[in-house]
């Protein structure tokens, strides 16, 4: 049996020393940086099946590293948690909005860190065992099994979040996603309440499947409750 590979980026070592104690003692397959540069060349080497972020790195912050994965094709839909000592709103929805699918704050409870992991890889490993691979909305269309939008011939590029709210979306074509449903599915639990991440993912996701100026319009508000596609 193949264990599950973890790679830590983290420059404190204690953290990562405790981190690869814990986790390998679950039986995690862990590999670490102490650097966020040699963190993404040793990320597109090892291919991980997760990645654990530090947001605070030296030479180029976890927010950039972050980035950089998720605009690198081999790697842009390999989970991440974001691991960091900044605690304010505004940081989480960054963080978030940049395609971190957790955040948990030092210093962090390994029972918590360890359920947080087992629930992110059970969302990916249900998302890619769904039988219905080919999913419509007009000349819209989701291909999950090659993780492709397009709408007629165009090719539309998704953060892993975007694909995934529209995914969730046309899924349950016709009915009512309410913000705190899709902040729970997708995010995977409930995120203090906090659905202005929900609104700001789906501004983005309307830009880039309507078009600034088009009459076509997939994803129908409904106010005081959510969002539907019909």
């Amino acid at each position: 049996m193949i264990n599950t590979k973890v790679l830590v980026i983290d420059d404190e070592m204690h953290i990562v020393e405790l981190l690869k104690f814990n986790l390998e003692t679950e039986n995690y397959e862990v590999d670490y940086s102490y650097d966020g540069f040699d963190g993404f060349i040793k990320a597109k080497e090892i291919k991980p099946d997760l990645i654990l972020l530090d947001w605070m790195l030296p030479n180029i912050s976890g927010i950039e590293v972050l980035k950089k994965i998720r605009s690198d094709k081999s790697l842009k839909n390999t989970p991440v948690i974001m691991l960091t000592a900044k605690n304010m709103e505004n940081d989480k929805v960054e963080g978030l909005e940049v395609g971190a699918d957790d955040y948990i704050t030092k210093p962090f409870s390994i029972k918590e860190l360890l359920a947080r992991i087992t629930s992110v890889l059970r969302r990916y490993n249900l998302n890619s065992t769904n039988e219905e691979n080919i999913l419509h909305s007009g000349n819209l269309k989701v291909d999950l099994s090659k993780h492709e939008v397009t709408k007629g011939s165009e090719k539309i590029e998704l953060t892993l979040k975007e694909f995934e709210l529209l995914r969730l979306l046309l899924q349950n074509k016709g009915k009512v996603l309410s913000r705190n449903y899709l902040l729970d599915k997708i995010w995977g639990y409930e995120y203090y309440g906090e659905t202005r991440t929900v609104d700001v993912h789906i501004r983005y996701l309307r830009k880039k499947i309507e078009g600034e100026n088009s009459t076509v319009k997939y994803i129908e508000t409904i106010r005081g409750v959510g969002y539907k596609i019909d």
